[in-house]
């Protein structure tokens, strides 16, 4: 079995490699079980040690639509597809330009590689909840079921959702088994800070968790819809893992989440790392950031999710304590 994973290289894209590895024989979409052969990570920078190392591990670097352009990556073969690479929402709408590229651009010329195979790959799409947004003349329900009108307020919403359509549209011509999920933000990632405007979501924990100070740009009583690292890659193996019969429509799944408060956030902060650890986050709003993550949905019944089997974190307590036995020297 071949298994591509644009944005392999990254936080999700890794783990998920690491977690399939793991495996030695997996069900694909139902099918009897078989052995992973080959996992090829498209990104623009090189694969960790640890999945450079691997011989079932091949590592493509540059980007993606210059790959496929110059035949540098090749889909032959490839039975499943998850297309994680993404330009983040706060450089989308910085730079639309690079938005369009490297969201839109990149996912049609992926189908359309997709198009040519002589069978339909699985093609797993991550989409984000920022698909749905919220304005004074149009505001949200109070909570996001599974068949809430997407209404994104970003460029990073609106190419997400866009894609979401292609992705369907290339499901329903047959050329893929189109699988389109929405993320929710994933908290804690470990590492650096990313370009997302949701990046403070891990680094008010993280930060001080290593006894570093970090500034939360948002107030107190946003809310914001969660998951953690480990939630969302099971629930990614879950996606690859359905039968097409039982995966349904070809609408979106919204991935479940806990629905927390920034300020709930620093509470279980403090009951978590203690009193010295929620002492290093100081409050300055960011407008910008602030009507961006303001305009997400912060609640979501997940019932199609839930039939599916995909998981739930219980609570952000123990988001938080997962991350510390998962990183123990990122925690000081």
């Amino acid at each position: 079995m071949k298994i591509l994973i644009t944005g392999g290289c990254g936080f999700l894209g890794a783990r998920l490699a690491r977690t399939l590895l793991a495996r030695e024989r997996f069900s694909l979409a139902g099918r009897p079980a078989a052995p992973i052969t080959r996992i090829v990570l498209a990104d623009r920078v090189a694969p960790p040690g640890d999945l450079a190392a691997d011989p079932r591990i091949e590592a493509i670097e540059g980007d993606l639509i210059d790959l496929l352009e110059q035949q540098r990556l090749s889909l032959a073969g490839v039975d499943a597809v998850v297309h994680l690479a993404a330009a983040v929402s706060a450089e989308c709408e910085a730079d639309l330009d690079l938005g369009l590229r490297s969201n839109l651009q990149a996912t049609l010329a992926l189908l359309q590689a997709c198009r040519t195979l002589p069978t339909a790959p699985v093609f797993v799409f991550s989409s984000s909840l920022a698909v749905f947004g919220s304005t004074p003349q149009g505001p949200m329900p109070a909570v996001i079921l599974d068949d809430t009108l997407p209404t994104p307020q970003g460029s990073y919403g609106i190419q997400k959702f866009m894609c979401e359509q292609l992705v369907a549209d290339f499901g329903r011509k047959g050329f893929v088994d189109a699988r389109n999920v929405r993320l929710m933000t994933v908290s804690v990632r470990p590492g650096r800070p990313n370009g997302a405007a949701s990046g403070f979501l891990s680094g008010m924990i993280r930060e001080p968790l290593a006894a570093q100070a970090c500034t939360v740009p948002v107030a107190a009583e946003t809310r914001v819809a969660l998951a953690s690292p480990a939630a969302t890659i099971a629930g990614l193996m879950r996606t690859l893992e359905c039968a097409a019969q039982h995966w349904g429509a070809r609408t979106a799944v919204n991935f479940p989440s806990v629905s927390v408060t920034v300020g709930e956030m620093a509470q279980a902060l403090r009951a978590v790392g203690g009193a010295s650890a929620h002492g290093l986050l100081t409050w300055n709003p960011d407008p910008a950031i602030e009507r961006l993550v303001g305009s997400w949905p912060g609640r979501f019944r997940t019932d199609r999710a839930q039939n599916l089997g995909l998981p739930q974190d219980p609570d952000f307590e123990s988001v938080i304590r997962d991350y510390i036995r998962e990183n123990p020297s990122a925690v000081a």
